[in-house]
């Protein structure tokens, strides 16, 4: 059974793989600095303010004593985070190592702090934009665009509209989530499957990190376009800014970030401009600080029945990698978790953790507050049905038999057993099985031994 696990990473790992030079480039911009600031854990957060107005190095043995004794485990977190950003510099003596924080970061979040940071472009004023959406219908918005993104993932039949995605956002599909072959149509891979258990949150970073890694390929500068993502974070959401701010790379993407319900685009008589969504907004947040709790919409019961209160086609389709979805009314979906249901799951390279964690993360409030969310006897079910699949692994492998003498089949049984490939043998009958990668060794082995 294929084991395919997506890494979802945090933007900000994006931001510490970057080259040295390249990050340094990115803090010489403020907003860039605070964004940075708001991604680092609290520990790692006080160590950058304490340290702003310190010129000099502090030794490692002063920094751990900021903390109390029992906070090694916290301390040692945010310095890793630190270093990896290249937020703090190591200085390594002889005596003892000292930190200090990177003087470009360092200079331009004081300024930051100090007089406070300008964007390069201001909203719009009300008389030049049309009637612009309330943070409802933004909301809303955003929130069909998403749903539309993955429901064309899972079959463009699905989508309530046509949707027409850039070549660039299609790239992204094919690298890894969507697999087609010659006159077959687009279907989704081992990582597509896990991909659509994920929260929002983890989708959006697979997809914005791929994204940077296929502009790349294009020629296009990774440290520009994670710039411009950051920046973007200290937009007002629901305000217009107009298009011809942008450069061209940064209008392209942003035309990219629309079909994922970044950004909403709108057009005036004269001006063009776009309006950021929360999803934009919240993308300097740390991954864990940058949504609350979304509100669940799953009920399990302990006989593996499943009713799951929602509209949404996209839930219903998401539910049918796993179980058996037998009727949807306006507002509610009922299904049943079986065996037949995630052994089809488990093919598809979805895992019985990414399944429990998927049923715990979209718990309904009722039994969300309960302990546990989702029934004992029906996890532990799943994860049985998941091992009943692992008991017997398949070795390509291939069967000796008829010896001429027993010396030539305790050669070959040694021979086997030295190039590690001897699988089993039965020393009464002279038969032994080894596996196929050592066929062609042992079959040379025999002919130079009759």
């Amino acid at each position: 059974m294929p084991q395919v696990k997506i890494i979802a990473k945090n933007f900000m790992d994006m931001v510490a793989s970057l080259p040295a030079i390249k990050l340094d480039m990115l803090y010489r911009n403020q907003f860039i600095c605070e964004a940075i600031l708001r991604s680092l854990p609290p520990l790692a957060k006080k160590y950058v303010l304490q340290m702003l107005y310190i010129d000099v190095p502090i030794t490692s043995n002063s920094l751990q004593e900021w903390v109390l004794a029992d906070g090694y485990s916290k301390h040692k977190v945010a310095i890793d985070r630190l270093i990896q950003l290249r937020v703090l510099e190591v200085i390594d003596r002889k005596k003892e190592t000292t930190y200090k924080l990177n003087p470009t970061f360092q200079t331009n979040l004081m300024k930051h702090l100090i007089y406070g940071g300008i964007l390069p472009r201001e909203p719009m004023p009300a008389n030049v934009t049309a009637r612009l959406p309330t943070l409802e219908e933004l909301d809303a918005y955003a929130h069909e665009q998403w749903e539309c993104f993955l429901l064309q993932l899972i079959s463009s039949g699905q989508a309530e509209r046509s949707t027409s995605f850039s070549s660039s956002m299609m790239r992204i599909f094919q690298r890894g989530l969507l697999r087609q072959r010659e006159k077959e149509a687009p279907r989704l891979t081992d990582s597509g499957f896990q991909f659509l258990l994920m929260d929002t949150n983890a989708q959006l970073w697979y997809i914005i990190r791929e994204y940077i890694s296929n502009s790349e390929e294009q020629g296009v500068d990774q440290a520009d376009l994670i710039a411009f993502l950051l920046e973007l974070s200290f937009h007002t959401t629901g305000e217009a800014y107009n298009l011809n701010t942008l450069t061209d790379d940064q209008r392209a993407m942003i035309k990219d970030l629309a079909d994922l319900g970044l950004v909403k685009l709108q057009q005036g008589r004269k001006e063009s401009w776009f309006i950021p969504t929360k999803l934009a907004t919240n993308l300097s947040l740390s991954l864990a600080d940058s949504l609350s709790r979304k509100q669940g919409f799953v009920v399990v019961e302990t006989n593996f029945r499943m009713y799951a209160y929602s509209s949404s086609k996209l839930h219903c389709e998401i539910l049918r990698l796993f179980s058996r979805v037998e009727y949807q009314l306006p507002n509610l979906i009922v299904g049943a978790i079986t065996k037949e249901s995630l052994y089809n799951a488990f093919e598809n390279g979805i895992t019985a953790e990414q399944i429990i964690t998927f049923l715990q993360q979209n718990a309904h409030p009722r039994v969300a507050e309960k302990i546990p969310a989702v029934p004992e006897n029906v996890t532990d079910q799943i994860r049985l049905w998941e091992t009943d699949l692992n008991r017997v692994e398949m070795t390509p492998a291939h069967f000796y038999d008829e010896f001429p003498s027993r010396d030539v089949f305790e050669a070959a049984s040694d021979f086997a057993r030295v190039h590690c490939g001897l699988l089993w043998e039965d020393a009464k009958r002279m038969r032994l099985v080894v596996k196929a990668e050592i066929h062609t060794l042992m079959r040379e082995h025999l002919r130079g031994n009759k």
